[in-house]
């Protein structure tokens, strides 16, 4: 009743009201659109130790990882960060990028990035996902994994277009050259390029700040590739004024 009757005397007065000032949400927290629970996955990210200092039994010196099972490749994945796994010659992606690849595989002897880094999970509906893009590219038919028949039926594909292609090599030269000039010419920043898409949910099952990814599978052209990640971390909880967040599990001890 007295806030009530305060605002109106400040009205009469014409004085302005002011909200309180928010803080900025921390990387790599939401807050739900829907329910109001709050969600911080740095509780699952995974930080390179620093020097000299000696890991303890809960401390993870390696990032996260999936099996790909019949992909034929497993994934390495960190969450809101870069893997902490040193980056090195990273296929289609500039050497100053390396340290910002937040998923990666590798493929006979070659690391082929899915996406660099991001501390934006989003609500997609009820669903809480963090979506990683500027991978390496996904154009690029070196960068595929194909099964043993679609292999041969392209390379029959080829020897055919091969045959063809000789019986007018001597004519076409001048244009293959022109065509090479215009292909090195064109933008690199329009090659679409490999992303990956993490779907987070719930699991009390355990209560350590662990996280089980899962892999799902990839589009047609292997360019984005679906994860599904359980963990406490995704169950949310209550924010305070700090920003440190109450787990499900605490919010009954609040009296």
């Amino acid at each position: 009743m007295r806030h009530a009757t305060l605002y109106a005397v400040i009205s009469v007065l014409g004085l302005p009201i002011f909200a309180a000032e928010s803080k900025p949400p921390k990387p790599c927290t939401i807050k739900s659109p829907s329910t109001g629970d709050f969600y911080d996955l740095n509780a699952i990210t995974v930080h390179p130790l620093k020097d000299h200092k000696k890991a303890h039994k809960d401390d993870r010196t390696e990032s996260w990882h999936s099996r790909g099972y019949d992909y034929g490749t497993n994934f390495t994945i960190n969450f809101c960060a870069p893997v902490i796994e040193k980056m090195e010659d990273v296929v289609g992606v500039d050497e100053a990028l390396w340290p910002n690849v937040s998923a990666f595989y590798t493929l006979k002897g070659k690391k082929y990035s899915i996406g660099q880094a991001s501390a934006e999970p989003i609500f997609r509906g009820r669903k809480l996902v963090l979506n990683y893009t500027d991978g390496s590219p996904c154009d690029d038919r070196k960068t595929l994994r194909r099964a043993p028949r679609r292999e041969k039926e392209e390379r029959d594909d080829d020897e055919e277009e091969d045959d063809e292609g000789d019986k007018r090599k001597h004519e076409d030269d001048d244009t293959d050259d022109e065509r090479a000039d215009k292909k090195k010419s064109t933008d690199e920043s329009k090659r679409r390029r490999k992303s990956t898409l993490l779907s987070l949910t719930c699991d009390r099952e355990s209560l350590a700040a662990k996280a089980h990814v899962s892999f799902i599978g990839a589009s047609p052209d292997e360019c984005t590739y679906f994860f599904e990640v359980k963990s406490i971390a995704a169950c949310g909880g209550v924010i305070q004024d700090t920003q440190q967040t109450l787990g499900p599990g605490g919010v009954f001890g609040v009296t």
